[in-house]
């Protein structure tokens, strides 16, 4: 048996990298960053807490190692890291964004602080002896990936100026001329030990401008195209939506004259025209039946568009009572089941959820008249439901004993106009866009649906509802004072007949 999940939560104009804004990144996407910071500091923050205890421990094998430990920096600077994680979280939960609490600065607080610690790291643990003034490395390139390239250069030269902080804390006089220079000429004032220490300096500082080079490079490069992409996607979209009005501008030409020829053939039909032969009654019902597929193609294209309009524009929400929806549709449905003897089995429990009224009967009734469709004569169509009263989840399925789909075929039944060539076999009356309506309404009200289907078996379509409470809360909650007022559903979904 083939499983797909679908799920359509997020909106679809939004796009991954809707971020990028000039040469900075987007306050959304600065504040995120932030976050990682914080965690990254928590993590941080254990491994001093690690390095503590090691050196009560083994004290000795750190100072053979070259790292001189005093017992009170790691304490201190754990300290120091967790007091800012606090002021970070507070800053940007708590507080209002302003001027002086803007996610940069948040950013730029965070990178100081965590400069200043692992300044004091870097002095306790070995500023030559060690590696670890090549962790100065990670926030330059983190800067170069938050910041511009300027600002990403101040966040270097502040890296270079700790560091020779630092050699100059460890060596005091490693900037001044010995005294042998100025008692006398003949003595010579070259200290190979000071040399040693210039040269770390400086090959560590031209490592860090290279290090700020070359990521800053790469970071707006990879800018540039984010935005290219951005602006090909805005492109597709605004494609894409002309695409959709032309299509509904052709089927409102073919609609005319569709229904001037359907009321011709009635009234041939009707013998309103004259006696006609049978062979004649026989091509005018086939002309019939064709032009009876071509307009139910017309109205699904139209449902179609205005399901995406819909989309595109605020939509009022109320509370649904989907026992409600389905038995309606289910009351319409009847007759087309009861041609093909088809029993409709419901069980479902009364429970309310938030949503457009007319887009969850559009929804249902195309879920339901596809499992009438593809169902066996004589079968069952099931629909039930479960409650997860825990996360507040409903799971409506829809489940038919028909031809099923094949496991290839299922990760491409939501995309417009696709059907199989067995679907079509079994319902030549079939649109390829009836699924496609379901998406956009599940897309409309942040549904997800799972389908499960085996060929020759069957299929079952589940609709999973958030936030679902019973009816009698639901109508109490509307009664109470001061309770959320439901909004009409928008006129501009309407139901119209369902597609195969």
């Amino acid at each position: 048996m083939a499983i797909a999940e679908f799920s359509w939560g997020e909106s679809r104009s939004r796009f991954a990298f809707s971020g990028v804004t000039g040469s900075k990144l987007s306050d959304e996407v600065l504040i995120g960053n932030a976050r990682w910071f914080i965690i990254f500091r928590w993590g941080v923050i254990g491994i001093l807490i690690l390095f503590q205890i090691v050196a009560v421990i083994a004290s000795d094998t750190l100072t053979e190692a070259g790292i001189t430990h005093q017992q009170g920096w790691p304490l201190a600077i754990t300290l120091v890291l967790c007091i800012a994680n606090i002021v970070c979280i507070y800053a940007l939960d708590s507080r209002r964004q302003s001027s002086y609490n803007s996610p940069s600065i948040n950013i730029w607080a965070q990178i100081i602080i965590d400069l200043l610690c692992l300044s004091v790291v870097v002095h306790y643990v070995g500023s030559i002896a060690t590696p670890a003034p090549f962790f100065y490395v990670l926030h330059i390139a983190l800067s170069c990936i938050f910041f511009s390239a300027m600002e990403s250069l101040i966040v270097t030269i502040l890296v270079c100026i700790m560091y020779a902080i630092v050699l100059v804390i460890e060596t005091p006089l490693l900037f001044l001329s010995p005294q042998s220079v100025l008692i006398g000429s003949g003595t010579s004032g070259i200290n190979p030990h000071k040399i040693d220490i210039l040269s770390w300096m400086f090959t560590l500082d031209v490592l860090f401008v290279i290090v700020w080079y070359v990521v800053s490079r790469l970071a707006i490069v990879v800018r540039t195209r984010e935005r290219q992409l951005l602006d090909a996607y805005e492109q597709i979209s605004r494609a894409q939506v002309e695409k959709d009005r032309y299509a509904v501008l052709m089927t409102h030409q073919l609609k005319a004259p569709l229904d001037a020829i359907r009321s011709k053939i009635n009234l041939i039909k009707g013998d309103y025209c004259g006696e006609v032969s049978p062979e004649i009654k026989d091509v005018i019902a086939k002309i019939d039946y064709r032009a009876s597929g071509m307009a139910g193609l017309i109205l699904d294209v139209l449902k179609l568009e205005r399901l995406k309009a819909a989309a595109r524009s605020e939509n009022a929400r109320e509370h649904v009572n989907i026992e409600a929806v389905i038995r309606k549709c289910v009351d319409k449905l009847h007759p087309i089941a009861n041609s093909r003897h088809i029993d409709i089995k419901v069980s479902v429990e009364d429970f309310v959820v938030e949503g457009i009224r007319n887009q969850l009967e559009i929804l249902f009734e195309n879920i339901i008249s596809n499992a009438i469709a593809y169902s066996y004569d004589g079968a069952s169509v099931e629909i039930a439901s479960i409650i997860d009263r825990q996360s507040l989840s409903t799971m409506v399925t829809v489940t038919d004993h028909g031809i099923g789909i094949g496991e290839k075929d299922l990760p491409h039944i939501f995309d417009e106009y696709f059907y199989t060539p067995r679907a079509v076999l079994h319902n030549r009356t079939s649109s390829g866009i009836g699924l496609s309506i379901v998406k956009t309404v599940a897309e409309n009200n942040k549904l997800q649906i799972k389908v499960s289907s085996e060929p020759n078996k069957g299929t079952a379509f589940s609709v999973v509802f958030q936030g679902e409470k019973s009816a009698s809360v639901a109508e109490k909650g509307v009664q109470e004072p001061g309770s959320p007022v439901a909004h009409p559903a928008s006129p501009q979904a309407g139901s119209l007949e369902p597609t195969g």
